[in-house]
């Protein structure tokens, strides 16, 4: 266990919310099932250099599994519900990262991709290397971390486009929505270009 991930482990032990998120993911029998991007960062960052972490900020709560069996958008609505019956309050959006091929380009334009082969995979595309983490608690309440390009960018605060999968234009909206400087005043972005 590195540095880093025994402090996100810390981090992510020190909140209820969080880790009560943990346990309905892992219960909830969703396949290879992980929390990470934007709700695992606004926890991070809050605590690092915010206020601290608000659950009721977090727009959405990424809920990623791999089933290669059942690759259909009704199965992520079904997953999402399944998550939603087993604790309400949280904003939750479970994608199967096997299927995310059959509709991607329609959502986000531009050449087909390949379906990825795993979670790590298609983490490693994800917009910012920062939010590029997933992570899951394992049958004995040990936080499982999967951070393909590892956790420098989250714990130390930087915001930097991951070109994977995005491109600069998409980045510059992201980070105008997002305003990670104003939000998390200890965070330094790294322009997109």
């Amino acid at each position: 266990m590195t540095t880093g991930e025994q402090e996100l482990r810390e981090l992510v032990a020190g909140c209820a919310w969080f880790t009560r998120a943990l346990t309905v993911v892992r219960d909830s029998g969703l396949p290879d099932a992980w929390i990470g991007a934007g709700a695992l960062r606004d926890l991070v960052w809050g605590e690092r250099y915010g206020d601290g972490f608000d659950p009721t900020t977090v727009r959405d709560v990424d809920v990623v599994f791999f089933d290669p069996t059942r690759l259909t958008r009704d199965d992520d609505h079904r997953a999402t519900a399944r998550l939603t019956a087993a604790w309400p309050d949280p904003p939750w959006q479970a994608r199967n990262q096997a299927a995310v091929h059959t509709w991607y380009a329609a959502r986000f334009g531009g050449d087909p991709i390949e379906p990825y082969r795993s979670v790590a995979e298609a983490v490693a595309t994800w917009p910012e290397y920062a939010t590029a983490v997933v992570v899951r608690l394992d049958p004995a309440d040990r936080l499982e971390v999967c951070a393909p390009y590892g956790l420098a960018d989250l714990l130390g605060g930087v915001w930097r486009h991951n070109p994977a999968r995005v491109d600069v234009a998409r980045s510059r909206q992201r980070l105008a929505r997002h305003r990670p400087a104003q939000r998390w005043p200890g965070v330094t972005v790294i322009e997109p270009g």
